[in-house]
């Protein structure tokens, strides 16, 4: 809620803003319960196109694959950097990806 007023005299006019957030209007969900076993499944590697992204991924897909063998993984790089990328024009690929995949991965390294 944001207040303005004005003052006739000195012909001035302040704004008083509310320190209230705005309430999101997407409920939480929570968090999503934890697979039992790894095997079989697809594994998203999601990378923030940040430089050291990819090898931080790279090295967990070799650790994942390793101890894994039939667990496959789909990688994923983020279209704009520093945005979620379910809000870019990226958000059809990013859906299709997601509904893709078991479990998710995200690295966001410098």
């Amino acid at each position: 809620m944001n207040i303005a007023s004005e003052s006739p005299q000195l012909g001035a006019s302040h704004e008083v803003l509310s320190p209230w957030a705005e309430a999101d209007p997407i409920p939480l969900r929570g968090i999503s319960p934890r697979l039992p076993d790894l095997a079989g499944k697809t594994i998203g590697l999601f990378s923030n196109g940040k430089r050291a992204a990819q090898l931080t991924l790279a090295a967990v897909a070799r650790g994942l694959l390793e101890k894994y063998p039939s667990a496959r993984t789909a990688w994923y790089t983020s279209t704009v950097l520093n945005s979620p990328e379910a809000l870019t024009p990226g958000k059809a690929k990013f859906d299709a990806w997601v509904g893709g995949v078991d479990a998710v991965v995200l690295s966001v390294a410098d």
